[in-house]
Parts: C-alpha cells; structure tokens; sequence
C-alpha cells in the first residue's frame, strides 16, 4: 500500500481531499478569499468521493461505508454505496450527515443556498456508469456530461455569487471540454473499467477498435480519433471561454485556470502526438501558467 493509500484508509476525508493536487485545474488556489477556499474544497470533496465511489476507487478497509451506514457484506456493491451516499447527502439539507466530507458541505450549503440538484446530478452520473460503459453517439456522450461535469461549474457559480443564465451556459461548455479532455487521459484506465467513453458512431469512422485501445501504444487510426475529439473538445473551452471575462478580480483568475488547464492538457495530448495508450499526457506547470496568461488576454 502506498503512503497515499495509507493516509487514506487511516483518515478518509483527508484523502479525498488530497487529491486536488493531481486535477488538471486548481480547485481551491491560495489566492481565492478564505471563505471561498473553504466552500470549494467542501464542493471537490463531495465530487471527488462520489467519484471514488462510482470508480471503485475508496480504500481498502471500508471506512467509508461505515460512515455511511453501509454493511461489510454490501461494502464492494456500488450501487448501495451510491444509494447510501445520497440518503446521506439529503440529511445535509435537513438534518445531519454521517459522513465528514458531507458535515464539511454542510455550513457551505447553508451559507450560499445551494440546492440538491447539482448534487444529485453528480450521484446520478456515477449510477450510470455503473449501467452504460459505451456511448453510441456525441450527443449521448454530451449528456452524460449534463450529469457528470456540467453541475460542477454551477456550484463554482453559485457558490462564489456569479450564476447568471449566460455564465451558466458558457461554464456548461467549459466543463463538457474538461470531462471530454479527462477522458481523452484516461482512455486506458477506463477501458480497465469496461468503460468506453470514445463515441461508438466515431470509433466506427475512424476504423478504431475496441482491441485497439488495449495496445502498448495508439495506431495512426486511434491516434487520428483522439486528435478529432481534442479538437472537438477544443472548441467547447473556445466557446465557453467568454466565461472568464465576464467576471472580476480573483474569480477571473479562477475561471482563467479551470480553461487554461483544459487548453494545457489539450496541447500536451496533441505534444504526444496524440497517443494516450501509455498512460495520461500531462501538462506541466509552465504550459500551465503560460495558458492561464493566454487565457486572462482574451487569445485563442
């Protein structure tokens, strides 16, 4: 077991929240004021554990399902562990949560007025991956992002004070790009999971085969799959980018690096030339910061 296993069978909520360091955004930098620190982090914790739920990623030891009420002999169903994880974030609405990632959402909840429903949505994506592991189409792709990336940049608004219908559609644009580069990473360590998040009707076009994403390394027809749906996914951060000049001061800075972490990860797929066999292509922290500048000036 690794140090960062250890830490998290020994310390749950710690864990979870630990692993904001290896997103491709910054979730909570040290430059936002500390109340929205604080609220971000409550809000990663929620997405990034039920997350962990969906991926069967928790630890080895069950803390988690004991926080949430859930048996020994019904600890590896994830579909329980779903269901559980939901009653217990309604009790954040009305009363009080077992789990401490869900007591942390709490006093954010209760400060900023969010409701159930981006929540929910977060709940109901993992429900679904663990029913659908292919998408046959973008648009059923698209939807999935509805539930599993769309409702985050909501909170992000909401909690900071900013949500407008406009903002709301241009951070769903933003979020989607951010959901469809993650995927493009993790083409490998999905498919480990049975999970297929290359659309079906694409895979087709491009002469690309399931058993060709279990190779050491992509061929030129995956390679040319995975260029096509960057671009797409490319286009979406082009469209939501307006976001960022919408809004003023550190928020700026924020959105500014949700985008520019997206552009990043674009530009390091596309230097490994398009090959995410071996393992996710990462950007490092001077294409970072070299995005976010490119970002804050309002160029492509």
């Amino acid at each position: 077991m690794t140090p960062a296993r250890t830490a998290r069978a020994g310390d749950p909520e710690r864990g979870t929240l630990d692993k904001a360091a290896d997103e491709n955004f910054p979730v909570a930098p040290f430059f936002l004021p500390r109340a929205w620190r604080a609220d971000l982090m409550a809000v990663y914790g929620f997405a990034r554990l039920v997350d962990d739920i969906g991926d069967g990623d928790l630890a080895p030891g069950g803390a988690d399902a004991r926080l949430l009420g859930v048996s020994p002999e019904e600890a590896k169903d994830r579909l329980a562990l779903l269901d559980a994880f939901e009653a217990d974030l309604r009790k954040v609405f009305d009363s009080t949560p077992g789990h401490p990632l869900l007591r942390r959402l709490q006093p954010t909840v209760r400060r900023t007025g969010l409701t159930p429903e981006p929540f929910l949505a977060l709940i109901a994506a993992n429900r679904q991956d663990q029913l659908v592991q292919r998408y046959e189409t973008y648009d059923d792709l698209l939807a999935y992002c509805e539930l599993s990336a769309n409702p985050v940049g909501r909170l992000v608004l909401s909690v900071t004070g900013t949500s407008t219908p406009e903002r709301i559609r241009l951070s769903d644009a933003v979020c989607t790009a951010l959901q469809i580069v993650e995927h493009l990473q993790d083409v490998a360590e999905d498919l480990g999971r049975d999970r297929i998040y290359l659309p079906a009707e694409d895979m087709k076009r491009f002469h690309v085969q399931e058993a060709d994403l279990a190779t050491p390394t992509a061929g030129a027809s995956a390679r040319a799959l995975v260029a096509y749906e960057a671009e797409r996914a490319r286009n979406l951060l082009n469209e939501g980018t307006p976001l960022v000049g919408s809004v003023h001061g550190r928020l700026k800075l924020l959105l500014a690096g949700f985008v520019a972490g997206g552009r990043a990860a674009i530009r390091a797929i596309a230097a490994a030339e398009y090959d995410v066999l071996p393992g996710p292509p990462k950007p490092g922290k001077i294409q970072l910061l070299r995005e976010v500048g490119v970002t804050l000036r309002g160029e492509g």
